[in-house]
């Protein structure tokens, strides 16, 4: 290879090991890293090798790139054919290294052709010991990033772990709440329901309530078989009326226990299961008993779908329960009410029939609660003939009042035996009950006819005032302030007063359940009855006091509901001797 000190003349095979091997020393001298040393002079062989295989004369242009200090920083190599300017056109661009310092670059003809060719086998060993290097941290980052994928599948796993509890835990959250929620509105539900049925002491208003409380929703259809209804029947009858009930109904009262009646278990706490019903085959029956201090009945449901749940079988025994107590409540209710009418009705008294004067007297009782037994009227003949006309009404309701009434009736029948007025008749009682029964109260009217004299003696004890008809059909009230009720604890005198009531004229005494309206007031109803009473003439109160006297109610008693019981007493005289 001969060479100027740019230009090197590569002509043959030697010149290539030559070039190759002078440029292997600059980079070498230079301290270019071995990979890269490598490259750089692969690529500078196989642009030399070209050439040979074009057998055409080359120069190769080494060239040291400097930096603005003169330091050289950069080796590029440029191939061009001889007596050429331009560089190969294969090669494009010059073939460059950086060199890490500043190296000379010049053919060395003392360094024989095999110690080049050796030297090259050492670039080639630094360069496998770079990859052996290489290999190695490629082994170690192999297992690294193994070791890493082994935790992060661990990680993942993990995470897909805790995403699954997360979500099991969600929807046991959900279905709590659900639970939570359905049995609120079964709660509600009974609570609305305890109170529907509690709120009426009638027992057909009580069932119906209950039809309406549980049909569609709870049931499709419901049955109830009430005892008490059999009581009345015979023998026969009876096993009649058993046997159209289902099977689990019987079972039910002869074991007082709930049944379920299905053609697979129905699993519900507390209830027995039963073989499916003859008369609902189709469909599961519950069938629970109605217990208060006895068995009242069975309450038979059909389910509304294909099966009872737990939760709400557990609801509809719990109402059952309670629907038993109502009905008790309600029966022993009636009984109680009707004892006190009863009893009413036994004191009060059938009315004379004194010469020259009409009776006729009405009691009715409350329609609605326990409001019986306070109300009565009286009428009898004093030892000197004058006749008494009496109406009470005690504080208080139930069969106490009633025994309270009786003993009052008692003692003014005795205490007019001494042919007292009405005002001591009345101030006599009032001490008495005082002492007697010093928690009760009582407002009573007494009117003492005499025969043949129009003058009407009356004293009150707090009582509504009563109402005069006149002859010429005139009406007034009797306004007079009465006296305080009986057994108010105070010491009181009553007056007695006086109203004259020629032949033609008309008293009525009356209690306060006649007139008096909640929403109204106790005024509007002795105006009401004061016209009712002028409405009537003086044939029509002759000829029939009976229909007079319920002419009188009727206007007053438009509605057919009462909470309080009624008692009326209409006195109209006639000439002496006169019916």
């Amino acid at each position: 290879m001969t060479a100027t000190p740019d230009v090197w003349k590569i002509a043959s095979v030697a010149d290539v090991a030559e070039a190759r091997a002078a440029i292997d020393r600059a980079v070498t001298a230079a301290g270019v890293p071995p990979l890269e040393r490598a490259r750089f002079l692969t690529s500078l062989t196989a642009r030399l090798r070209r050439c040979l295989d074009r057998h055409d004369d080359w120069e190769l242009l080494p060239r040291l790139r400097g930096t603005a200090d003169g330091a050289a920083d950069r080796l590029e190599v440029t191939l061009r054919p001889v007596g050429s300017t331009r560089p190969d056109p294969e090669d494009g661009a010059p073939l460059g290294c950086a060199l890490p310092r500043p190296a000379a670059i010049a053919p060395d003809p003392g360094v024989p052709l095999p110690f080049a060719l050796l030297h090259a086998d050492e670039n080639t060993a630094a360069v496998l010991s770079l990859f052996d290097e290489q290999e190695r941290l490629l082994r170690l980052h192999r297992e690294e990033l193994h070791q890493t994928n082994q935790g992060v599948l661990a990680l993942h796993a993990d995470l897909e772990a805790a995403s699954r509890t997360q979500r099991e835990l969600l929807q046991a959250e959900r279905a709590a709440r659900a639970e939570a929620e359905r049995a609120r509105r079964l709660l509600t539900f009974l609570t609305d329901a305890s109170a529907a049925i509690t709120a009426s002491l009638n027992p057909a208003a009580i069932l119906r309530s209950l039809a309406d409380l549980l049909v569609p929703d709870y049931a499709e259809h419901l049955d109830v078989w009430l005892f008490d209804e059999e009581e009345e029947q015979t023998d026969e009858e009876s096993r009649r009326r058993v046997r159209q009930h289902a099977a689990a109904a019987v079972s039910a009262a002869r074991t007082g226990r709930p049944q379920h009646a299905a053609a697979h278990p129905g699993g519900l706490p507390g209830v027995d299961d039963l073989p499916p019903s003859a008369l609902y085959p189709d469909r599961p029956l519950l069938a629970v008993p109605l217990m208060a201090r006895r068995l009242l009945g069975v309450l038979t449901l059909t389910a509304p779908g294909p099966r009872f749940d737990p939760d709400t079988c557990v609801m509809l025994v719990e109402l059952a329960r309670r629907v038993g107590i109502a009905l008790d409540n309600a029966r022993r209710y009636e009984q109680y009410r009707d004892t006190a009418e009863a009893l009413q009705r036994a004191q009060l008294t059938q009315l004379p029939t004194p010469s020259g004067l009409l009776l006729a007297a009405r009691y009715l009782p409350a329609t609605q609660g326990l409001n019986i037994g306070g109300d009565w009227y009286d009428a009898f003949l004093q030892p000197d003939g004058s006749l008494l006309t009496v109406i009470g009404d005690v504080t208080g309701h139930g069969l106490h009042a009633a025994v309270v009434m009786g003993e009052l009736r008692t003692a003014l029948r005795a205490y007019a035996v001494e042919n007292d007025s009405p005002a001591q008749i009345l101030t006599r009682l009032h001490r008495m009950l005082g002492h007697l029964q010093p928690e009760l109260y009582a407002t009573a009217m007494i009117a003492r006819f005499r025969p043949g004299e129009p003058d009407v003696v009356w004293a009150s004890a707090g009582h509504p005032p009563a109402v005069v008809r006149g002859a010429d059909g005139s009406v007034r009230v009797l306004d007079t302030r009465p006296g305080v009720m009986l057994g108010i604890p105070m010491p009181f005198v009553y007056t007695d007063h006086h109203v004259e009531l020629p032949a033609g004229s008309s008293l009525v005494l009356y209690t306060d359940g006649l007139v008096e309206r909640r929403a109204r007031g106790i005024d509007a109803g002795i105006e009401r009855l004061g016209q009712a009473l002028g409405a009537l003439s003086v044939p029509e109160l002759e000829q029939d006091p009976e229909a007079a006297a319920d002419a009188l109610l009727k206007p007053l008693l438009h509605d057919s509901e009462r909470d309080d019981d009624i008692c009326l007493l209409l006195c109209h005289t006639v000439p002496p001797g006169g019916r």
